[in-house]
């Protein structure tokens, strides 16, 4: 049984030949990045294992007419796939889990980042400006701090925050008793009205495309701190932009921007980047942006490429298979 794997990475090489040997599967190296210039690599692979690179639909077409019938990403998120055109072709699709604590502690991370001032702390040690002008920040128990999505990241995120001793609001569709322990569940107007730190965990739909816009922002405390470790497409990057120019937004930590595909994970420092948003919001001394590594731990990547090749494995031989999306 072959699978085919796009978008490979060195360090995690080991874990695929691990799963591999486990799942008495042949893994194929397709490429760097699935495109229609090397999709007939996958031919003879029912499967796929692929990362967070755009799927279209003539993609699709492509790698079904070589016989793929499922295709596997290595990330919760499936967004960048043509999910409707997959259902349209009788394409099956599935993500994996894995540790929710890589994101959860990276979230907080970035939340004390920005409420102590980090990076404009960082900036003008540089410089060997050691003054403390304009860079004093605000203790977490001082502040509150809201938690938009409360499943396996949200929740943990919950659970960290209760040790810094602030008050914690939740919002979500489907409350969590656990969560409960250490939060309050509101409706989404209160927490954007009382929180001085709101910080995303959901996935990307159609629904909560740029949830965080120009009227969601007019309605959070002045001098909010925005936090997202979750997906890019909540936030509209330009309402961001306008709004910690006028100080509505005091200051952002985001680990993930729109239309952030094709950049990162490219070594591109002698490239003009091809996102103006995302150059503007990295010159900013109180927004402190990261490429999309919350989830990058040992411990994560294991459980993604495991995961997804047992997925792959689960589907080629008609088993069950926790992570079929459709």
């Amino acid at each position: 049984m072959k699978i085919g794997v796009y978008s490979g990475r060195k360090d995690e090489r080991d874990f695929f030949d691990r799963a591999a040997s486990r799942c008495g599967v042949q893994l194929v190296a397709c490429g760097a990045v699935p495109d229609l210039s090397n999709y007939r690599a996958a031919e003879g692979c029912r499967a796929l294992s692929v990362i967070t690179t755009p799927i279209s639909a003539k993609l699709l077409d492509a790698f079904y007419s070589v016989g793929v019938r499922y295709i596997s990403t290595r990330t919760v998120g499936y967004d960048h796939i043509d999910v409707a055109h997959a259902r349209e072709i009788g394409m099956h699709i599935g993500n994996v889990s894995y540790s929710p604590d890589s994101v959860a502690d990276y979230a907080v991370m970035m939340i004390l980042i920005a409420v102590r001032k980090l990076k404009a702390i960082v900036i003008r040690a540089q410089g060997q400006d050691f003054s403390l002008g304009g860079v004093r920040g605000r203790e977490l128990r001082d502040l509150t701090v809201g938690v938009i999505g409360t499943g396996r990241i949200g929740s943990c995120v919950v659970r960290r925050l209760a040790g810094f001793g602030c008050r914690v609001l939740a919002c979500d569709l489907h409350e969590n008793d656990q969560v409960r322990l250490a939060a309050e569940y509101v409706p989404l107007e209160e927490l954007y009205r009382h929180s001085d730190v709101i910080t995303l965990h959901m996935p990307a739909t159609a629904e909560n495309y740029h949830m965080i816009g120009r009227e969601s922002i007019g309605r959070m405390k002045r001098g909010v701190c925005i936090v997202n470790t979750a997906r890019g497409s909540l936030i509209d990057s330009q309402a961001l932009i306008e709004a910690l120019e006028d100080g509505r937004v005091g200051s952002a930590a985001l680990d993930v921007v729109e239309d952030e595909a094709g950049l990162y994970y490219n070594d591109l420092k002698c490239v003009n980047l091809k996102n103006r948003e995302l150059a503007i919001l990295r010159s900013f001394p109180n927004t402190f942006v990261t490429p999309h590594t919350a989830f990058y731990t040992e411990h994560a990547v294991r459980d993604m490429v495991e995961y997804s090749v047992e997925s792959c494995a689960a589907f080629c031989r008609g088993e069950d298979n926790p992570w079929l999306v459709i």
